[in-house]
């Protein structure tokens, strides 16, 4: 340091004459960073996706990659419509036309043949790959709340908002069954993976398990020790022995689907003290590992261990976890969040391997290509958004 420089620094301020003004500089305030904010906004604009589909105008609800085609995606939202696009193929795109009002769910047959597209007009339409109808299936009361495609053939099951479930042959477009009984809305629901049993979860605290054939209700899960509130959400265990439900009461419970019976019970990870517990969003059993997942608004994703009926890890995000997806059968586990992130978990050891960055706002639904290349993302901000994720299978 210079003699001169060392007398400034001891006289503590230092007067500028006019002269010493080189070049004045107009500064605009709204140019400057905000102190408070984190890396001054640089975060909001980070996008890792590779591919935004941007043919919605509204928020987007559903997603679906094909299980046959890599690059195959439908995507549904608030606008009425879906979407058949391609991963790669920015210049085709089929609009799914004739909902009047949100499409709600997606899902593809298992043999990829065939899409189904549930909406909140109480209608279940079937279309080829193409984009073609192929038929409308009505019947319904109230809005559609999920479809899903029987394992080995082209049945399609629906929940609806006015406490029903409907199964039709989507071949003939025949209604198969009405299964009645729920006392509100059927909120999720699903056959089991030998296809020989239904289970379905509703507003109304319960769990039913039904015979296809004979639309009778072997067994209806309720009371104590079960939820207190609606159901949200189940998923059932590749060996179609039990289902794991999520509630808005914040527990989460296996059933032994033979019997009927609850066995495992995990309360509220959300103290009692913090009020109401928060809702549970998502659950899903590992297709390769002894374990259930639940992620829910209290932004907590707990890996359980369903032999010891204990948890393994509790991975925190910022916000309430809102859906989640299996990367294949791996250790793998991806989940989308109300903070527009997308993070991927090693499950084997509860660390959160990556963070993917691009969504504007909550999201919605993701999905896996059949290949594990891809994950695809939508959200409130009306994208659908492509991640790379081959570095993890």
């Amino acid at each position: 340091m210079s003699k001169a420089g060392h007398e400034d620094d001891e006289l503590g301020e230092v007067f500028l004459d006019e002269s010493d003004i080189i070049h004045e500089v107009d500064v605009d305030e709204e140019d400057l960073p905000d102190a408070d904010d984190d890396d001054a906004g640089i975060t909001e604009e980070q996008d890792d996706s590779i591919h935004i589909f941007t043919g919605h105008t509204g928020e987007l609800y559903a997603v679906a990659c094909s299980p046959t085609d890599p690059v195959l995606v439908a995507t549904g939202g608030s606008d009425d419509r879906g979407f058949l696009w391609k991963i790669g193929h920015a210049d085709w795109a089929s609009e799914l036309q004739g909902h009047t009002d949100s499409v709600s769910s997606l899902a593809f047959s298992s043999d990829g043949q065939l899409l189904a597209s549930g909406g909140f007009d109480g209608l279940v339409k079937i279309w080829d790959t193409s984009g073609n109808l192929k038929c409308t299936l009505e019947g319904p009361g109230g809005g559609i709340e999920w479809v899903r495609w029987h394992p080995k053939g082209h049945l399609i099951l629906s929940g609806s908002e006015d406490c029903t479930v409907w199964l039709w042959n989507a071949d003939n477009r025949r209604c198969l069954n009405v299964f009645s009984g729920h006392g509100a809305s059927v909120t999720c629901g699903d056959f089991t993976p030998d296809g020989k049993t239904i289970c379905t979860g509703s507003d109304d605290a319960t769990l039913r398990i039904w015979n296809p054939r004979s639309v009778e209700s072997i067994h209806v899960v309720r009371g104590h020790p079960y939820h207190t509130e609606g159901l949200t959400c189940l998923s059932i265990s590749s060996d179609s022995t039990f289902a794991v439900t999520g509630s808005k009461d914040g527990s989460v419970h296996i059933v032994n689907i033979t019997t009927g019976k609850v066995v495992s019970s995990w309360p509220s990870q959300s103290s009692s003290t913090e009020g109401d517990p928060e809702s549970i969003e998502c659950v899903s059993f590992s297709p390769n590992f002894p374990w259930a997942v639940s992620g829910g608004m209290d932004g907590n994703l707990t890996i359980w261990d369903v032999q010891h009926s204990s948890p393994r890890f509790i991975c925190n995000h910022e916000e309430g976890v809102t859906c989640l997806a299996w990367l294949g059968a791996s250790k793998f586990l991806a989940t989308g969040c109300c903070d527009g992130r997308i993070r991927l978990w090693n499950c084997l050891s509860g660390e959160c391997v990556e963070t993917l960055k691009g969504h504007e706002h909550a999201i919605q639904s993701v999905s896996v290509s059949s290949n594990l290349e891809f994950l695809v993302s939508v959200s409130i901000d009306g994208t659908a958004r492509v991640f790379e994720i081959r570095d993890f299978h």
